[in-house]
């Protein structure tokens, strides 16, 4: 019995990771309430350094999605980016070899490959929460520094994996992180809690060829060293 509970648990969680995708693309049909209160709950469950428990989500629905879109992507075309957390100060080697690989992936796949201006504005589809009918920012307490935000990321794990049960489309996205002044204003953030990214969400728009390419993933052999002796 035991063993086929541990079974059973191992596919589930095989089946979340390997279904689960950065939607780039959603309907505007909104997720129902309650729908969003049982992912903020399953997310709940995140482990975090001594149970601080840091995160604090603001989330979006109706109106105020689109209140919020629509001055984002003005910012965004006014103001230079200034995240709270410093994004990374290069990607070299394979790191960037990755995010290349991701980036014609999806280039690619909406045709713009080698159109700088059109790549450009596909880009700008971050600010437009890529037409999802809602957004979750995810702040930590500036006190708690890098395990704070550590943390935060581990809850940002367990949302996706939560919505992805449910039957909702997720995307996190650092790019909202750059326009924190923004975030702060319109959420009213006080100046304690520090913006770590934004996860949009919704039902994908399975038609649309920016939802049908997948990133590839390393080996575990690339990425986990053995110390027997």
């Amino acid at each position: 019995m035991t063993e086929t509970i541990v079974s059973n648990q191992e596919q589930t969680l095989s089946a979340l990771l390997a279904d689960r995708y950065s939607c780039r693309s959603f309907t505007p049909e909104p997720v129902p309430h309650e729908v969003i209160e049982q992912i903020l709950a399953l997310a709940q469950r995140t482990p975090s350094w001594c149970n601080t428990q840091p995160w604090q989500v603001a989330v979006t629905e109706g109106a105020a999605t689109d209140r919020f879109r629509d001055g984002l992507a003005a910012y965004v075309r006014s103001a230079p980016q200034e995240p709270d957390l410093a994004f990374p100060r290069e990607y070299r080697g394979v790191y960037q070899d990755r995010r290349r690989e991701c980036a014609m992936a999806l280039y690619s796949s909406v045709g713009v490959a080698g159109d700088r201006a059109a790549s450009a504005e596909q880009t700008m589809k971050n600010f437009d929460l890529f037409g999802a009918p809602h957004v979750a920012v995810i702040t930590t307490d500036e006190a708690l520094g890098t395990y704070g935000a550590v943390d935060c990321g581990l809850y940002v794990t367990t949302f996706l994996l939560a919505a992805q049960s449910l039957g909702v489309a997720t995307i996190p996205q650092a790019a909202l992180a750059g326009s924190s002044k923004y975030l702060r204003e319109f959420f009213a953030l006080p100046d304690d809690r520090l913006v770590v990214c934004a996860i949009s969400f919704g039902y994908p728009d399975l038609d649309h060829p920016a939802n049908n390419f997948r990133t590839t993933r390393a080996a575990v052999d690339a990425t986990a060293t053995w110390v027997s002796e």
